[in-house]
């Protein structure tokens, strides 16, 4: 028997190429010349910027962020010292990008001795989910709370408004006129609760949708109704995939943040009033579905974007919470039906407001590739949905 040692010969997978390895990181990373152009970005700083690598590679930084910003004085201290630097919690503001609370890495390139590489985390995207995570646990406590109400109150109610209508009719007029406001108050009552059940927890049918023709339904409703008087552009990315959802939905949430937009913007008395609808593909968005443990990938962006007095300071962090609303005569359930029914579709709710600019960003799921594409609706059909 031989003792002589064997050799064994693994397999060896070769390492991918650089650029391949750049375009798979879930971080933003950019290069910049000595101009700070853009000469180099991965996928995942397409969607930091909201700008396709083809838009930004035509840009400098300072056509992005203002040249007082604190990541311009990183930069030199990069070309000066030929270190890396690390700035935390920083505040990104310019005329095209608005980003709070992002870590800033930025590094010298042997290769290129004035160029530097940045590499930019966003925290504010995990303040995003968790943010999403306490609207959908908002959404189940309304759920809740609706299904005991309905239990619990629509019963007595229809008792209470069936007297009140018998004494209506068998008392003289000063009684009668208080037995129509015990009706009136009954009928408001139920009115509420049957707002509150379309929290309730039900499956949704789904199927493909075109999100433009949902949108342009609601562009239609608005301009023919309470947003006759303001601007609606539209910027739509017509190579979209379809969208998987409920249509009627769908354009429930639409309509309630147009219509949210339009009140905003015309209750401030702001001139030239406009209110932006958009659609975009944003690479690498992934929400984890509740309750399944599985990452969704949600890369269809919707934005409506108003140029209104933006969102109150002090209501902004609980905006999706229900009764939470800046409106005198509003019940504060319009936005928490928004989440609840994003929430259902596996989808994700952004929000960024400032004074002249207020942007709901919508994340959705595409449609399976086999999925038949829903049919347009019949113009001489559309309603406008009941709004909470």
């Amino acid at each position: 028997m031989s003792l002589e040692p064997k050799l064994f010969s693994l397999p060896i997978t070769p390492a991918p190429n650089a650029s391949v390895l750049l375009s798979a990181l879930p971080v933003a990373v950019a290069f910049l010349d000595a101009e700070d152009q853009f000469r180099a970005v991965n996928p995942a700083a397409e969607q930091f910027f909201g700008l396709s690598a083809a838009q930004l590679l035509q840009l400098r930084l300072r056509d992005i962020i203002a040249a007082d910003q604190p990541i311009f004085l990183l930069i030199e201290q990069v070309r000066r010292g030929g270190l890396t630097v690390i700035d935390y919690d920083m505040n990104l503001e310019g005329p095209r990008l608005s980003k709070h609370g992002v870590t800033v890495h930025g590094t010298k390139v042997p290769e290129a001795p004035d160029g530097v590489l940045l590499i930019l985390q966003d925290a504010s995207a995990a303040r995003t989910l968790d943010r999403q995570l306490n609207f959908r646990g908002a959404a189940r406590g309304v759920a809740g709370m609706a299904a005991i109400l309905a239990h619990e109150v629509k019963n007595p109610l229809s008792g209470i408004r069936g007297a009140a209508q018998l004494l209506e009719a068998s008392v003289g007029p000063a009684d009668r006129e208080l037995a129509v406001l015990i009706r009136t108050e009954a009928d408001r009552i139920r009115a509420l609760v049957d707002r509150m059940e379309m929290f309730g927890v039900k499956p949704i049918a789904r199927e493909a949708l075109n999100i433009h023709e949902v949108l342009e339904h609601v562009r239609k409703l608005a301009q023919s109704g309470f947003a006759a008087t303001l601007r609606i552009s539209e910027f739509y990315d017509p190579s979209l995939p379809p969208v998987w959802g409920n249509r009627d939905q769908l354009v429930q949430v639409f309509l309630n943040l147009v219509k949210n937009a339009a009140e905003a913007i015309i209750g401030a008395d702001i001139p030239n009033g406009e209110i932006a609808l958009m659609t975009g593909y944003q690479h690498g968005v992934r929400v984890t579905a509740a309750g399944t443990g599985q990452a969704m990938h949600v890369p269809l962006m919707v934005t409506v974007r108003d140029n209104g007095p933006g969102i109150r300071e002090d209501i902004r962090h609980d905006l999706f919470e229900p009764f939470v609303t800046s409106k005198a005569t509003g019940s504060g359930l319009g936005l928490a039906l928004v989440a609840k029914i994003i929430g259902d579709h596996g989808g994700l709710v952004e929000v960024d407001s400032r004074p002249g600019r207020t942007e709901f960003r919508i994340f959705l799921p595409l449609a399976p590739k086999d999925a038949p594409l829903r049919e347009p609706e019949d113009p001489k059909s559309a309603q406008e949905p009941s709004a909470p």
